[in-house]
């Protein structure tokens, strides 16, 4: 690949800090960003063996990109299960969200920093036969070491923002070198294939991969018993919510319907005592989770205050609400919402608040499809909610709808598979079995 000017300089400077990247690594840890047991990932030191065999690298860098990693990842060990899956992110939260949700045959390891050093000692010791870019992680020194030694590259599920691309456009040298370093690119939509195209890139199809996936998992003994506690109590669930919103969507549904439950996901559990002391001041009766908190008939609030259990909670729902969408409504920063697929996988009724940035083309489809509602504040769910508690048919097939359009939303991930699995060594055939 060629280097363009930008993209020689950039080099440059990597190389000239990269002796840096210990010590900040280390004031990371101090600060609890880092993992002290596996900071060395970070450097390109990995904490386990390769495997023998055909390996195939995932990269994505935060929660959102990591859990939509996982539907690509179960289908490659389905159909290839001779082929190892490394998945790489690099924040914390994301580790600890995939850990317990990383099929067979995944490993899961921090991605280096974008050092020459670091890069090579990744790729020195993994050797991937393919690398996968989700989103729109594009590290100059990863992707240039992988193609200097012939490693296909893909783009896929590829999501560049305005501002990212007017970024971009300041360097459109270095956009083009990096665009011509991927085999395949798969942007989310069609305003992302346009960017990506002036950007250099021989966009190939589309793909979401935060359209493809199994419902979230859940524990089915957890359920039946806090089920049996819940009795035939209404829940509401509140996902993945932010600062501000629990407040104000606790108020907005009081009082709903008798002995009405809510229960409150954050999105960020470290933010419990906060949103506990918020929530007690409005007179909530509740108990927190994290700390053994139970639910009975004194509790009209559950705070689930926990790490990947957002499955279990949804599955007692008869309606969700999708957090991360009002923060703006509310005072608050831009989110740009949650995964409305999440409970649509699951068959459940859900509402979100105006902001959809960053779901924009799922919110359509579920809205279009009649499973999904967005309001422009807390205080209309109101008689919409109490619709759907009134009328058990209606939500019923609410969610219905919202299931079957989930599954039509799926099928991008086949077409992309087909092109990736091209870049892989044939399986290996069945030995057979010697006559006695």
């Amino acid at each position: 690949m060629a280097f363009s000017p930008a993209l020689f300089a950039y080099r440059l400077a990597t190389r000239a800090l990269e002796p840096l990247a210990p010590r900040l690594l280390d004031g990371r840890v101090s600060k609890g960003k880092e993992d002290p047991v596996r900071v060395d990932e970070r450097l390109g030191l990995a904490s386990i063996a390769r495997p023998k065999g055909p390996l195939v690298w995932i990269h994505g860098v935060s929660v959102g990109e990591a859990l939509s990693i996982l539907p690509l990842a179960e289908r490659i060990r389905k159909d290839r299960p001779d082929v190892t899956v490394l998945v790489t992110t690099g924040t914390l939260t994301s580790a600890e969200v995939l850990a317990p949700r990383l099929p067979q045959g995944v490993i899961h390891q921090f991605a280096p920093v974008d050092g020459p050093q670091a890069v090579a000692a990744f790729l020195d010791h993994w050797q991937p036969q393919l690398g996968v870019f989700v989103e729109s992680e594009l590290w100059p020194n990863l992707i240039c070491a992988a193609r200097q030694r012939n490693i296909p590259l893909a783009l896929v599920s590829a999501r560049i923002t305005t501002k990212t691309y007017e970024g971009w456009q300041k360097a459109p040298g270095m956009a083009r070198s990096l665009m011509s370093a991927f085999s395949h690119v798969w942007p989310q939509d069609a305003e992302g294939a346009q960017r990506l195209s002036h950007m250099g890139a021989r966009v190939e199809g589309q793909v979401n991969l935060k359209l493809s996936g199994e419902p979230l998992p859940y524990d089915r003994a957890e359920f039946s018993r806090l089920s049996g506690l819940i009795a035939d109590r209404p829940v509401i669930v509140l996902a993945s919510t932010h600062e501000h919103e629990e407040q104000a969507l606790a108020a907005a549904l009081r009082g709903l319907a008798p002995q009405l439950l809510l229960i409150v996901v954050p999105r960020h559990p470290e933010r419990a005592p906060d949103i506990v002391q918020s929530l007690q001041q409005d007179g909530w009766k509740m108990t927190r989770r994290s700390v053994g908190g139970d639910i009975d008939h004194n509790v009209d609030l559950y705070l689930a205050d926990t790490l990947g259990e957002l499955g279990l909670f949804m599955r007692l729902a008869d309606v969700v609400v999708m957090g991360g969408s009002f923060a703006p409504a509310l005072g608050g920063g831009t989110v740009g919402g949650h995964n409305p697929l999440e409970p649509a996988r699951l068959g459940k009724p859900a509402f979100c608040g105006p902001d959809a940035a960053n779901w924009q083309q799922v919110n359509r489809l579920l809205k279009q499809a009649g499973g999904l509602v967005s309001v422009l504040a807390p205080d209309q769910l109101r008689d919409q909610i109490q619709t759907l508690l009134d009328n058990p048919d209606a939500a019923r097939a609410m969610g219905d709808k919202a299931r079957r359009a989930a599954n039509e939303a799926a099928a991008g991930l086949d077409r992309l598979w087909a092109a990736l699995q091209t870049h892989l060594p044939p399986p290996p055939k069945p030995e057979r079995r010697q006559p006695r």
